[in-house]
């Protein structure tokens, strides 16, 4: 049973950052920027955490590397002596959880063990089975631990999943939330389609992971004839790869979009042209150019430069920046300053670190 605050939360909406890996030059934990990060998002007003998602890198779910357990321990630990030392409300703690459906089961029993409220489900271990086939894996999984559904981009899962596999998904009882994250504008309508036939849209809470449109996603009123009843829709919030860097602004943008949504007030013209802005600052961070090869590399980039990490490591070594990719970053770094969350890191840096 998920604590009522923690659902209460989690429809209203919040900023939740894709948790990125720190690691030391012998792939362990470099344990010390790795609180850091978790301290600096939740000093940001964070409302919760994702770790073991792809952001973390799914390596970490190799039983070799040995690692999910150690990384999702150390999170929680990070999160429960912030909330303490702040009086701060608990954060949405949320497990990645990966692989066929012994794995996936064995994941979120290990989540729930340690505390996490949900698991974010990816279904990639899974591509090529029938639609009744992955909905089954669903449900084993959300009889162990509440599911927030996952549509990862096909350029990362090779995977499409169109409306119908949505109508059944949002039927499973322990769906509580869908990350919609397919940077597709016609497969993110295939999921709120979906939501608003289910009469569960008061129930699922709907945030995005279009790291390309995450304004426009945030600010848009959705609408759908049900059979000659409106059903209206709002995505409350982002969990964002994303929204592990410049945190803090992150958090400043939400604030606004909800002010907006709930005054009903004309959205201002800096808003939209931000949201350009800040997609231009995704093309560079997220290696759009090539098929989001550096993506996980650009966001460590940034926090570098920023001393939140030491270093730009991965345990997958394909995985790295793209030729110009850094230079790129540094370019909107440059022209586009109001992006950036420099000054608050600095100010804090030492205290998150120590």
């Amino acid at each position: 049973m998920v604590n009522p605050n923690i659902i209460n939360k989690l429809r209203s909406g919040c900023v939740i950052p894709a948790h990125p890996l720190a690691l030391q030059a012998d792939n362990n934990i470099d344990e010390r920027h790795q609180r850091a990060l978790s301290r600096y998002y939740l000093a940001s007003g964070a409302g919760g955490l994702a770790v073991g998602v792809h952001t973390t890198q799914f390596a970490i779910h190799n039983p070799r590397a040995g690692l999910y357990r150690p990384v999702l321990e150390l999170a929680n630990d990070t999160a429960q002596q912030f909330v303490k030392s702040s009086n701060s409300s608990e954060p949405i703690m949320i497990a990645g959880i990966v692989g066929e459906t012994k794995q996936a089961v064995k994941e979120a029993e290990l989540a729930r063990e340690l505390g996490y409220h949900l698991g974010l489900l990816s279904l990639t271990a899974l591509r090529g089975k029938s639609i009744d086939e992955l909905i089954d894996h669903a449900r084993q999984v959300a009889k162990v631990i509440p599911i927030m559904g996952f549509y990862l981009q096909e350029a990362i899962s090779q995977m499409v999943l169109g409306v119908e596999f949505w109508r059944k998904f949002v039927e499973i009882a322990g769906v509580l939330a869908i990350k919609i994250a397919p940077f597709n504008r016609y497969q993110t309508l295939d999921v709120l389609e979906a939501v608003a036939y289910s009469g569960r849209a008061d129930e699922i809470a709907l945030y995005t992971g279009n790291d390309d449109n995450i304004i426009f996603d945030l600010l848009t009123q959705y609408e759908f004839n049900i059979n000659g009843r409106k059903g209206t829709l709002q995505i409350v919030g982002g969990l964002l790869g994303q929204w592990a860097c410049w945190t803090k602004r992150a958090v400043e943008y939400l604030a606004l979009h909800k002010q907006i949504r709930e005054t009903k007030m004309q959205v201002p013209q800096e808003i939209l042209t931000l949201a350009g802005q800040l997609t231009l600052a995704n093309k560079a961070i997220f290696d759009a150019d090539n098929h989001f090869a550096g993506c996980i590399p650009g966001i460590l980039y940034v926090l570098k430069r920023q001393g939140l990490v030491e270093e730009v490591r991965t345990l997958d070594e394909a995985e790295s920046l793209s030729p110009g990719q850094a230079e790129k970053i540094d370019k909107i770094i440059e022209n586009y300053q109001e992006l950036s969350d420099d000054d608050f890191v600095k100010e804090n840096l030492d205290v998150w670190l120590s």
